[in-house]
């Protein structure tokens, strides 16, 4: 893994959270974007070189509608980018994390995406992002 790709926090209500985040970080969103196969709405921030991620359920089945619904809002994941993550997804397999996605999925901001289960990870739902290249 190379580094923290994003910080994803659930949220619900998008348009509030992100003015929000704009006073609190000085700067506005850069991106948002529905990923209609998770149910979510996304906003993106750059702090720096760090970016943030806010997710809202867009519809009552999503996982973060359900995460909510559980635990409030909050931070969801912790994405780390990585250079090729079939490989990435094999390696955590044989280190005895449960991987969510035996094959990775578009995600947002362009990026290929698979989660590995809070379960194995200390109660922290991973993410891992690997850039489309086109």
């Amino acid at each position: 893994m190379n580094k923290i790709e994003h910080i994803g926090i659930a949220v619900k209500n998008l348009e509030a959270t992100n003015a929000l985040f704009e006073k609190l970080l000085g700067v506005p969103n850069y991106k948002i974007e529905d990923v209609l196969s998770e149910g979510v709405k996304t906003s993106f921030f750059k702090a720096g070189p760090n970016k943030i991620e806010l997710l809202e359920a867009s519809n009552e089945n999503s996982p973060i509608a359900k995460f909510i619904e559980k635990k409030g809002e909050g931070i969801h994941h912790i994405a780390f980018a990585v250079d090729d993550i079939v490989a990435e997804i094999e390696r955590l397999k044989k280190e005895g994390f449960i991987v969510l996605n035996e094959t990775p999925k578009k995600g947002a901001d362009n990026k290929l995406v698979a989660f590995v289960h809070p379960k194995s990870a200390n109660g922290v739902l991973v993410e891992l992002c690997q850039e489309i290249k086109d």
